[in-house]
Order: structure tokens, then C-alpha cells, then sequence
């Protein structure tokens, strides 16, 4: 029994990957990681909506461009290399060979941390 309890317990501390589910419908607040700038958001922040499992990224007036302007949009994924939860645009995105920051691949979204992805 007692090695079951150790066996369970590793399994917890050592299988959390930072990698929340997917959020309830609602808006949100999140922060922007730039990631030329190591992930710091500089104070900017943005609106998420989920509803389903679509996804609206939104300037909240905190960055340059038009409030209200949408910004990023699609279907809430999880990669397959990664486990990191993207934002993509067709069915191959799960499958892409890089994912946000400065790439051309679809956009990292962390609901845990509620940090959205960009260059």
C-alpha cells in the first residue's frame, strides 16, 4: 500500500506539465508574452473569448492598432509534439513543425497562466 501511495504521488508532482484544460465559455483577461522579449508582456494585455471551442483574441487597448480589433482567431488545439495548447486555423495545426513565438505556426495559448503567445 505504501508503494502505492509513492507511485501515485510521483505520478502527480512529475506529470503536472503546466498545461491547464481548456476554460469554461467567458471573457478574459490575458497578458501578452512577447517572444523576442523572453515572454515579458510589457504591460500589454488582451481579451479572450471562448466560447466552444472557438477562440477570439481581441486589443484591449493597451496595444497599438484599433480596440476592439480582433487579433487572433480559430479553433482552441492542443499540439501533438508539445501538448501545448494552440490557437489554429486548419486541422494540420496539431501537426505543425514550429509553434508561436517568432514562427510562422499557429499561436501558444496558456490558460493556466492566462499568457497568449506573439512575436
Amino acid at each position: 500500500m505504501k508503494h502505492l501511495f509513492i507511485v501515485l504521488l510521483f505520478t502527480l508532482v512529475f506529470t503536472d506539465s503546466g498545461f491547464a484544460q481548456k476554460p469554461k465559455d467567458g471573457v478574459y483577461t490575458y497578458a501578452i508574452a512577447f517572444a523576442e522579449w523572453g515572454g515579458r508582456s510589457l504591460g500589454s494585455t488582451c481579451q479572450v473569448r471562448i466560447k466552444g471551442d472557438s477562440i477570439y483574441v481581441i486589443n484591449d487597448g493597451s496595444l497599438t492598432g484599433r480596440k476592439g480589433e480582433i487579433i487572433d482567431a480559430g479553433v482552441i488545439m492542443k499540439h501533438k509534439r508539445t501538448g501545448k495548447w494552440i490557437i489554429g486555423h486548419n486541422a494540420k495545426d496539431v501537426l505543425a513543425k514550429e509553434i508561436g513565438g517568432c514562427s510562422e505556426g499557429p499561436h501558444v495559448i496558456e490558460f493556466k497562466k492566462k499568457r497568449w503567445w506573439t512575436c
